[in-house]
């Protein structure tokens, strides 16, 4: 497998969409809650906020250089863990008109790249 040689660092950008997106939790809710699977104990609107919130410390987090590590490290195990959700997302939308599919399912290859993008904010910076 060939590895990718240099990833640029952008660890505000990475701080800013997370930041969007802990306050798209507050903003608009209900597709949020749409997608918090059911297997999980406690209301929908519970893990919304809660994810929410998760996802605004981590922004602050990354956004801090003396906590960007740690934060990056977090926010690459935050995608590993949503990726139920959007799992579940697609599989609830497969019937969905194709605009609506193509999101839901353009979801799911997204968690590798903001996966692969956090982890190399959490290494050492060389050079």
């Amino acid at each position: 497998m060939a590895r990718i040689r240099h990833i640029p660092r952008s660890p505000l950008l990475l701080a800013g969409l997370l930041a969007a997106a802990g306050v798209a939790h507050f903003a608009a809710p209900k597709p949020f809650e749409a997608v918090v699977p059911r297997a999980l104990p406690g209301s929908p609107r519970t893990w919304t906020r809660a994810s929410g919130v998760v996802e605004l410390a981590l922004a602050a987090g990354l956004a801090v250089p003396r906590t960007r590590r740690l934060s990056a490290q977090a926010t690459a195990l935050f995608f590993v863990g949503v990726f139920p959700a959007n799992v579940k997302m697609a599989y609830d939308w497969r019937t969905r008109p194709a605009p609506a599919r193509a999101l839901a399912y353009g979801r799911l290859p997204l968690q590798v790249p903001l996966y692969l993008w956090a982890r190399a904010e959490g290494r050492p910076q060389t050079g």
